[in-house]
C-alpha cells in the first residue's frame, strides 16, 4: 500500500452556526490522503489508474460550496464522494481546517479529520 496526499487546497466558504458566516464566509484548508495499491499506475505512467488530482479538487470545491452548520459534515460529504468517485481506494483521509473560528477570541484555526476504511 502506498500513500498519495493531495494538499493545501484552499478555498472560501459559508460553513458555521452563525449568520455573520453564512453572509460573509472564511478560509478554509483541505487536505487529502489516499491509502491504495498505486504499482499499477506507476507501472504503466497512466493517469486513469491513478487518482487524478484535478478530480479531486473539483470534488472538494463543489462540495465545499454547499453551505453546511459543521465542518464535520463538509468533511464526511467530502470523504463520502471520494469513495463514490474511487472505490478501489482502501482509505481516505479529509482533514478539513477551518481558520480563525468566530468564538469571541483569539482561535487561529479548528480542524476535523474524518477517515473512511
Amino acid at each position: 500500500m502506498q500513500e498519495l496526499f493531495i494538499e493545501d487546497i484552499r478555498l472560501h466558504a459559508y460553513h458555521g452556526c452563525l449568520e455573520e458566516e453564512a453572509r460573509i464566509g472564511g478560509k478554509y484548508r483541505v487536505d487529502i490522503k489516499a491509502v491504495a495499491d498505486f504499482s499499477e499506475c506507476a507501472d504503466t505512467d497512466d493517469l486513469k489508474k491513478t487518482v487524478d488530482y484535478v478530480v479531486v479538487y473539483n470534488l472538494v470545491k463543489q462540495e465545499m460550496e454547499i453551505r453546511s452548520k459543521l465542518i464535520e459534515t463538509v468533511a464526511k460529504r467530502i470523504a463520502e464522494k471520494l469513495q463514490q468517485q474511487y472505490s478501489w481506494v482502501v482509505e481516505w483521509e479529509v482533514s478539513l481546517t477551518k481558520f480563525n473560528p468566530p468564538v469571541g477570541g483569539n482561535l487561529g484555526q479548528s480542524r476535523i479529520v474524518w477517515r473512511t476504511a
